[in-house]
């Protein structure tokens, strides 16, 4: 359930986006980027010239694809702010430095655009909380029956189904230049981090341990798009599902060290992923979170197998041509 304006939980006297709403990038092939998100477990709905990413049960659209040639691009990012807090913040977004820029050629609904100092379009809009208002209700499994396992057949285990959009990825060549600008302007706070490699933003008026976080590289790009499902036994379930509809390179099943996340990564047809998550830490609008500044080989993962050199690789670099 979306928290109405009167419930949704606010941090006294900040002013700053409380949801990632929607990402967009293109891809060459809708056709085929509709058989992926199908078989992850996504609602997919068509349009001329794109899809839309919702999750079953929910109105919200998460995602949107469009057709364009070439490799995969990550196009924008839309956050989402309460109503009254839209003046006072395009007065941060100008007292950070950042200009206002044209609409998006893709936009489909008005809202203050500016661009982050990757070049990336974002746009803000006034719009329901859509980021969790609460820490997620993990789900046990049933316990056993007399003389029957509480593991169920696999032909009755049914398919991961995400609940929502947890957080994207995205690929800055500066990291803490890009926390930065998503902290000044925006109002993002900073969860953690391993020095300049990767960090990891909340929102101020709660959210799960990151929305958004950076990754380095040489050059900008969409790493992944994460999924909140109710348990590790869904992750689990989830890369059976995707193993078995073909899509078998990816990373996990393991647990997170910052975020404390469950996860399996599936590489999707353009390089990049789309991960189950489960578990992840929350953080409260009346919560103090302090950053800690976790040394890059002891804070990747907890278990799990070891990572593929594959899922570093940013497939929107210039350097790798196309």
């Amino acid at each position: 359930m979306v928290p109405s304006a009167s419930t949704a939980p606010r941090r006294a006297g900040v002013t700053a986006v409380h949801s990632l709403h929607r990402f967009v990038f293109t891809v060459p092939d809708l056709d085929e980027a509709a058989r992926f998100y199908e078989a992850f477990g996504l609602d997919v709905r068509r349009a001329p010239g794109r899809i839309d990413l919702h999750t079953f049960g929910h109105p919200h659209r998460w995602g949107t694809l469009h057709a364009a040639p070439g490799r995969k691009k990550l196009q924008y990012l839309t956050f989402a702010a309460y109503a009254d807090d839209l003046d006072a913040l395009r007065q941060r977004i100008a007292k950070s430095g950042a200009k206002e820029a044209p609409p998006h050629p893709l936009a489909d609904a008005p809202g203050l655009w500016v661009r982050d100092p990757d070049g990336t379009h974002i746009q803000v809009i006034a719009a329901d909380k859509v980021s969790p208002a609460t820490r997620d209700v993990s789900v046990s499994p049933p316990p056993p029956t007399p003389g029957k396992g509480a593991a169920p057949s696999r032909s009755k285990a049914g398919k991961a189904r995400p609940q929502r959009l947890s957080h994207v990825l995205l690929f800055s060549p500066d990291v803490p230049r890009s926390v930065r600008f998503y902290s000044e302007a925006l109002g993002l706070r900073l969860s953690d981090n391993s020095g300049d490699i990767i960090a990891f933003m909340h929102g101020a008026h709660a959210s799960d341990h990151h929305m958004l976080a950076f990754a380095k590289s040489d050059a900008p790009g969409l790493h992944h798009s994460s999924w909140a499902v109710p348990s590790i036994e869904d992750v689990g379930i989830g890369m059976q599902q995707m193993e078995d509809a073909g899509y078998k390179e990816g990373w996990g099943v393991g647990r997170h060290v910052i975020g404390s996340n469950y996860f399996r990564y599936i590489r999707d047809p353009w390089g990049s992923f789309a991960e189950y998550s489960a578990g992840i830490d929350f953080i409260g609008a009346d919560d103090e979170w302090i950053p800690q500044d976790h040394p890059l080989e002891d804070s990747f993962y907890v278990w799990g197998p070891s990572t593929p050199d594959y899922f570093i690789e940013n497939h929107e670099s210039p350097a790798r041509g196309g």
